[in-house]
């Protein structure tokens, strides 16, 4: 599907979408918002690559930062909830994790965790193991897989009023 028949089907079915990064750092919203037409279906984006942004801007508990780490689902589904909950959107998708370099034995990297948010359905959450691929290269595997999240989550949900 392209981005211009995405963007038909989400207008079509009252998808408006927030997002709320910290590894790739507003690169979904750029995405996003990098063909015209594009304010029908986007309504805002959140960078909050600290734990004070994921915590001031979204309200991502600072129980859930110190019990799971900011790479986890757990603060992904906090994350996405916030963002639906801070914006006019009806739906938000969120990523969180390790790019590169670095990372830990417990939390590789290349390791994200996205949260998928939206009005009358439970928050779903999931972790990607893209591995260490380099910075640049996770950090796109992530927009790409973000993307494909938002457009199933289009063609699954039931048209708008």
């Amino acid at each position: 599907m392209s981005w211009a028949a995405f963007q038909t089907l989400a207008a079509a079915r009252g998808l408006v979408i927030a997002t709320a990064e910290s590894c790739t750092g507003g690169m979904i919203s750029a995405a996003l918002t990098d063909t015209a037409g594009s304010s029908r279906v986007f309504d805002r984006g959140f960078v909050t690559y600290s734990n004070a942004a994921k915590m001031d801007l979204l309200g991502v508990d600072a129980a859930t930062l110190d019990r799971w780490g900011a790479v986890s689902e757990e603060v992904a589904a906090q994350m996405a909830e916030g963002a639906l909950a801070r914006s006019a959107a009806t739906a938000a998708i969120s990523v969180t994790g390790i790019a590169g370099p670095g990372g830990s034995e417990h939390k590789p990297e290349g390791r994200v965790c996205f949260g998928l948010a939206a009005h009358g359905a439970p928050t779903r959450t999931e972790t990607v193991e893209f591995g260490p691929r380099g910075r640049d290269a996770v950090r796109a595997a992530t927009v790409a897989h973000a993307l494909t999240l938002l457009r199933a989550l289009a063609e699954d949900q039931a048209p708008g009023p």
